[in-house]
């Protein structure tokens, strides 16, 4: 995947409403705008919208029948994202673990600055 795909998965699901779209999606098995937005606080229109811009990202795919298309999630992308972001939690950690040793040292060193200044000042 390129960096262009990842940020338009990432900015496909980063909205609230589609992820609750894919939860539905993936409870029911497929789904059109109108049964999604009788489930939800939006109109037909912003599912419809909603639904493109998932598409796009390739986390749903549909298919015309009739006057509407019936949406289904993609599995293997769905995954995919999954798997990324697993790796970027896992990346987040251990960038917060060093900054935690960093800022442990930091205190370490104040402690032992202070601890010599008290000592410095009962010797006077």
């Amino acid at each position: 995947m390129t960096a262009a795909v990842d940020d338009e998965l990432w900015s496909a699901v980063g909205d609230p409403t589609r992820r609750r779209m894919l939860d539905l999606l993936l409870v029911n098995g497929i789904g059109t705008a109108t049964s999604l937005s009788e489930q939800l606080p939006v109109t037909r229109q912003a599912v419809a919208k909603h639904l493109a811009v998932l598409d796009r990202a390739g986390l749903v795919h549909g298919a015309a029948a009739g006057r509407e298309h019936r949406y289904r999630v993609d599995a293997a992308q769905l995954a995919r994202a999954a798997e990324q972001l697993a790796n970027v939690g896992s990346s987040w950690d251990g960038r917060l673990r060093r900054i935690a040793r960093i800022a442990e040292e930091i205190e370490r060193q104040k402690q032992k600055t202070h601890s010599s200044q008290q000592r410095t000042r009962r010797a006077k």
